[in-house]
């Protein structure tokens, strides 16, 4: 086994089992080392105190094990077997009414780099570090034996994920099985899964609570989606008594997925009308009738460098909202950036309340659901932030 040396005091996050390593910490390394190769992380006193995947990058080693153990394949059946299990304790994997849902959330379930997602009987799974990428046919495998019979297709779904410099000519393929059928459930409501070109795993699971609780709140009102995507939050809307929604995005393709999933629940509803238009431009020209809008976009900020911007993003698209909800409505408002801390979300929000002018009061602060758990030595993990406003 090839090994890193850290630079000394350098060990102290990986003795709080922090999982990452980063090239700053290194003081040298064997040579011949690969990007995805597994090395040993030994500490300036030569002691092992981890192992993990190499890369390159400011992020060196995600670290898969504190034990001196082989990374083989029944450590990748131990640790989605271990998954699994917690998704069947809380209730959510072998749920009828539900079958989608995260298998496994990277560093959330000791798999730095790996995310498995579950639509019905196929698993999507998608590599963020090449030495993932590396293993994928392996970890698939084991996947397949440890969902035993409630799987029966694995889509491989790395593409946009993986380090681009890393050169791998990655494609998307099927690794097992192989279905046309895309339908899926979600708490009783079905939706398309657009394995091929959608965003992250074709759907974004994380928000499945969220839409459960907007559902609380649209019986007989005017609901506006904003970035609806794939309109989760829009089929939610009308099946809790919703009198109008408005679903807006500035992907055709998006717009045309939201249609197929209304159509899904509710064939024909005239109450849903799908637009295609830049989220900032339609606020701009929009009537001030809306009882409930719901600010979702994509991340603002992918990296620290841009998390200025991101905020007077955050800022600006919260403020036109806030300007156009009708008195007593309700907004839903989120940040999937990971550089985005709750309070710097928390900040930009209220800037745009005082920059309105309006009365706000929070009514629910939001999360990431339970099948995207964080771990607790991984803080960086609480990537999705909301809120629920109530504005007078």
């Amino acid at each position: 086994m090839k090994k890193i040396y850290l630079k000394k005091g350098k060990e102290e996050s990986l003795k709080r089992f922090h999982p990452w390593v980063f090239s700053g910490a290194i003081q040298s390394m064997d040579e011949g080392i690969m990007e995805g190769d597994v090395v040993d992380v030994i500490t300036s006193r030569g002691d092992f105190i981890g192992r993990g995947h190499f890369q390159i990058g400011s992020i060196a080693v995600r670290i898969l094990t504190f034990d001196d153990k082989p990374i083989d394949a029944d450590f990748w059946h131990q640790r989605i077997a271990k998954a699994l299990q917690m998704r069947r304790d809380i209730g959510i994997a072998d749920n009828p009414s539900n079958n989608t849902y995260r298998l496994v959330h990277g560093e959330g379930d000791n798999l730095p780099g790996l995310v498995i997602d579950c639509y019905g009987d196929t698993a999507v799974m998608q590599a963020h570090s090449v030495g993932m990428h590396m293993v994928r046919k392996e970890v698939a495998q084991q996947l397949m034996d440890v969902m035993d019979g409630r799987i029966s297709n694995v889509y491989y779904k790395s593409e946009t994920t993986l380090p681009y410099k890393a050169d791998l000519m990655q494609e998307n393929t099927f690794l097992y099985g192989h279905t046309d059928d895309t339908i899926a459930i979600e708490n009783g409501l079905k939706f398309r899964v657009d394995y091929l070109r959608g965003q992250k795993t074709g759907f974004f699971v994380d928000q499945r609570e969220n839409r459960s609780l907007l559902e609380r709140f649209a019986f007989g009102k005017r609901v506006l989606n904003m970035f609806c995507y794939t309109g989760g939050f829009s089929f939610y809307a009308m099946r809790g008594g919703a009198e109008v929604v408005h679903s807006v995005d500035s992907s055709q393709r998006a717009i045309e997925l939201t249609t197929e999933n209304v159509n899904l629940n509710f064939p024909d509803d005239p109450r849903h009308t799908a637009i295609c238009e830049d989220a900032f431009k339609y606020l701009e020209k929009a009537a001030g009738n809306y009882d409930i809008i719901i600010l979702d976009p994509p991340a603002f900020a992918k990296h620290r460098a841009a998390l200025h911007n991101a905020l007077k993003g955050y800022t600006r698209l919260n403020m036109k909202a806030l300007e156009k909800i009708k008195p007593g409505g309700i907004i839903f408002t989120f940040s999937c950036s990971q550089v985005v801390t709750k309070d710097n979300f928390r900040n930009a929000v209220f800037t745009a309340a005082a920059q309105a002018g309006r009365k706000v009061r929070i009514l629910h602060q939001l999360h990431q659901p339970a099948d995207h758990p964080i771990n607790i030595y991984h803080p960086e993990g609480e990537y999705l932030k909301g809120l629920v406003l109530y504005v007078e």
